[in-house]
């Protein structure tokens, strides 16, 4: 299967990209990222497929190619059926756009192309370094809230982490907003990027986060209440896992 995909092109700089894939499978570490990223019918990566590389692996190759591969040829490889190849793929953009390379055009094909970032570890290896830096500094918020109302649930995991790039700039109302849109959502995926991202404001702004929960944690899914207080004391966790337990009791 491997060798068919490889042999699928014949631009030099692919092959030889593909080449490093081959030479690093591993057999035994592919079938435990598959058991790792929930492949199986009805999970949320079902389909996927591994090689078998590690990150730091896969981060090594695309360090070794990404100046000189061409968008058009990563746009290729995002369609891989292969995860590693489409995390090659997009770390080299993730490489050329902290160096300044085409980031409009990088966003772009970023943004356009969510159907093949398809897994939690995609998103947040990327998005707030593409998505994130590209809608702070020169885009528009709309872009990540139109993903947030994707129902395409990598696309809304994309609307959230791109946040982290906020975040790290002091700027917190915007994972506040789109956390109050997600409070009601059904996958546990998105529970724990929200707390995530609430958890990170929370240790730049403690008393930003306890106004968002004191208006918030009732209503909060518990995984993402949790996410977001563990950094919290004792006493201020047990007051906010408190209001939740209240409300769960509470008549519908």
């Amino acid at each position: 299967m491997v060798k068919n995909f490889f042999c699928y092109y014949n631009k030099k700089m692919i092959q030889n990209f593909l080449n490093e894939f081959t030479e690093l499978k591993n057999e035994e570490k592919a079938r435990h990222l598959s058991r790792f990223f929930k492949t199986g019918k009805g999970d949320y990566g079902e389909g996927d497929v591994f090689l078998g590389l590690t990150v730091p692996q896969t981060r090594a190759i695309a360090k070794k190619f990404y100046k000189e591969m061409p968008l058009d040829e990563i746009q290729e490889l995002l369609k891989s059926s292969f995860h590693e190849i489409r995390l090659g793929a997009l770390l080299m953009c993730v490489l050329k756009y902290q160096r300044g390379i085409d980031k409009k055009k990088i966003y772009e094909l970023y943004i356009n192309n969510t159907n093949y970032i398809n897994n939690w570890d995609l998103v947040d290896l990327t998005a707030p370094y593409i998505a994130g830096d590209f809608v702070y500094n020169y885009g528009s918020e709309d872009d990540l809230r139109r993903l947030a109302q994707s129902s395409h649930l990598w696309s809304e995991r994309i609307s959230v982490v791109s946040s982290l790039y906020f975040i790290k700039q002091n700027s917190f109302d915007y994972i506040f907003d789109i956390s109050e849109y997600f409070l009601g959502h059904s996958h546990d995926l998105m529970h724990k990027a929200c707390g995530w991202m609430l958890r990170e404001a929370g240790k730049r702004n403690q008393t930003a986060l306890e106004k968002f929960l004191d208006k918030n944690a009732p209503y909060m899914p518990r995984t993402m209440l949790r996410y977001a207080i563990e950094k919290f004391d004792e006493k201020k966790r047990k007051k906010y896992l408190a209001i939740k337990k209240i409300q769960s009791r509470s008549p519908v």
